[in-house]
């Protein structure tokens, strides 16, 4: 038996049933944040962001090849192709 309220089960299945769209947006501003990182930050950032574009569902091998070209316009067309 579960120990959430009818409400705290609605609000975790609707996170649930939304999780790749909030990694999406998630995503989309993380790219506004790799613009402007440099060095140690940058680095977090790219860690952060891998990991809500798996969640998105983008392939690992893609998600690798965006981090060695570490170019914020490229995952920002990628991500124009989940969003269309």
């Amino acid at each position: 038996m579960s120990n959430h309220t009818r409400y705290q089960e609605k609000i975790i299945k609707n996170y649930y049933q939304n999780r790749d769209a909030i990694a999406l947006q998630k995503s989309q501003e993380l790219v506004t944040e790799l613009y402007l990182s440099e060095g140690k930050k940058r680095a977090s950032v790219w860690k952060r962001l891998a990991g809500h574009l798996a969640k998105a569902g983008l392939p690992s091998d893609r998600i690798e090849h965006l981090q060695q070209q570490d170019n914020p316009e490229l995952v920002a067309k990628e991500l124009e192709k989940l969003v269309g």
